[in-house]
């Protein structure tokens, strides 16, 4: 019988721009490799309420487009009338991560991440310019 292993690593990103989206799936394979789980799971969770994880297809185009479609549904101009602007002027930021969300789970098999064909891990940075750290547990044996 296998023992059951627990590992938690961190990733720590500042970027430049206000918004910023990164593909880390390189970032977590390493993690996953420095882990040594062969079988479980990985959960990759943003640690500060504006920015978010997902997956999906890295594609420059693709990339431009969900920062464009986020932008029609949730305007940066907008800023003076967002009620939670009151205190910081990051509300924009704020919703963008409740459209995305936080984290993700991805499967552990033979060691590898179960991704498909295209699929990539993304970090996306809404409200740029200062310290974010996102944490990667990973859970198997």
């Amino acid at each position: 019988m296998l023992a059951l292993i627990s590992f938690r690593s961190y990733l720590v990103f500042e970027f430049d721009g206000q918004e910023t989206i990164k593909n880390i799936t390189d970032h977590v394979k390493m993690i996953l490799e420095e882990s040594k789980v062969q079988e479980g799971m990985i959960l990759v969770s943003a640690l500060h309420t504006t920015s978010a994880v997902f997956i999906n297809d890295d594609e420059e185009g693709l990339v431009q487009d969900t920062l464009e479609f986020l932008e029609k549904i949730i305007p940066n101009s907008k800023v003076p009338y967002y009620r939670h602007n009151n205190s910081e002027k990051d509300a924009p930021a704020h919703l963008k991560r409740n459209a995305v969300g936080r984290s993700e789970m991805i499967s552990v098999t033979e060691g590898k991440m179960d991704l498909g064909n295209w699929e990539q891990i993304f970090y996306a940075d809404f409200n740029g310019k200062r310290k974010k750290k996102l944490c990667i547990k990973i859970i198997g044996e």
